[in-house]
């Protein structure tokens, strides 16, 4: 054989890593060597059990949420979404192996127990002695608008159907959203899961703190006491325009057992802010940008025409979600100095003494 051809097999490249190898031809007659694979490649099942089991799942999660749907209404509150997230997320976790499904619980309980601890203190902030503030936000809104009210002018002037169903989907969003792209950036992602689970907790710790040392009333409790004219809380009044009733009853149901005067800041639009300024970053098309920031918008306007909040408590939510976002890479450089100064400075061990 020719030096040149010899040299050509020699330089011959491996096509999955780029690499060169002597190829070695075999004997005639003998039977070909199994084709080599190489470590990281994905290995091929064996049979269908697994996407058997994985279908199984699913539709079984599939199945409860529908039977739940179908005798409880549509689900509100916001801890019983983020239970389905979570059966979602362990359905996905179970057929990737249990250290998978050890990694959900070691990264979600902490994050659950946080939210479901702000949940209850909601329902006692209001019991610290502090007085509530009930003129002073009307008196703002009034202020800002030349003497007239926005929530009572919307209402009075807004009450399309279509409006309805579409400010009571945007207001329910809320309680959905944030456990959905949670759910999804931790399979995704998780360094991003991270932080936004960082930023949730730290905008949820703000909002606390401030519904305890300021607990104010929302326009449609201030109209019940008769502290402003008459506006009514509507915000659930498009589940009757969409035939869904039993989703407002368990809306209302659920909200009666929350703080009534944990109106400042308004949370809803403090969290539709954050969503937005989260999934920005991840947003490729322009209507996706669109549709984020229409979002962000569209939840303050959906609130003050519901009775819900006014619009000073909308645009402090706002200013808390920018905020967080901002402050929150300072104190997550902070945290790490902390931590790399305390594993820095350890105690002498008595057998090193």
């Amino acid at each position: 054989m020719p030096r040149t051809q010899i040299a050509q097999q020699l330089r011959t490249p491996i096509a999955s890593g780029g690499m060169t190898a002597v190829e070695i031809p075999a004997p005639v007659g003998a039977p070909a060597a199994p084709a080599l694979q190489w470590a990281g490649s994905p290995a091929r099942p064996r049979d269908g059990r697994p996407l058997l089991l994985t279908a199984v799942l699913w539709f079984g999660l599939a199945a409860a949420f529908a039977g739940t749907c179908a005798v409880r209404g549509l689900p509100t509150d916001r801890v019983v979404l983020l239970g389905w997230v979570l059966a979602g997320l362990a359905v996905h976790a179970t057929t990737q192996g249990p250290r998978r499904l050890g990694r959900l619980l070691l990264d979600w309980l902490p994050l659950v127990a946080v939210l479901m601890a702000y949940d209850a203190s909601r329902g006692f902030a209001d019991g610290v002695g502090m007085p509530v503030a009930v003129q002073e936000l009307a008196d703002a809104d009034r202020w800002l608008f030349g003497g007239v009210l926005p929530t009572g002018w919307l209402q009075e002037h807004v009450q399309a159907d279509w409006w309805k169903a579409l400010a009571t989907l945007v207001y329910s969003s809320h309680f959905v959203v944030t456990p959905l792209v949670l759910g999804v950036l931790w399979v995704r992602n998780r360094e991003r899961w991270a932080r936004c689970a960082r930023l949730v907790v730290g905008l949820s710790l703000a909002g606390l703190v401030t519904y305890v040392l300021y607990p104010a009333a929302p326009p449609w409790l201030a109209a019940r006491d008769g502290v402003i004219e008459p506006v009514e809380r509507i915000s659930s009044s498009g589940w009757a325009v969409l035939g869904l009733p039993k989703a407002g009853v368990l809306l209302d149901s659920g909200q009666g057992q929350v703080n009534l005067v944990a109106a400042m800041p308004s949370l809803h639009t403090a969290f539709a802010v954050l969503m937005c300024a989260v999934l920005l970053p991840m947003a490729r098309r322009s209507w996706q940008r669109v549709a984020l920031v229409a979002y962000a918008v569209l939840m303050p306007v959906v609130l003050v025409w519901g009775g819900e909040h006014y619009v000073v408590d909308t645009l402090l939510g706002a200013a808390y979600a920018v905020g967080i976002v901002l402050v929150m890479p300072s104190l997550e450089r902070a945290g790490r100095r902390a931590f790399a100064r305390a594993s820095a400075v350890r105690p002498a061990l008595p057998w090193r003494a």
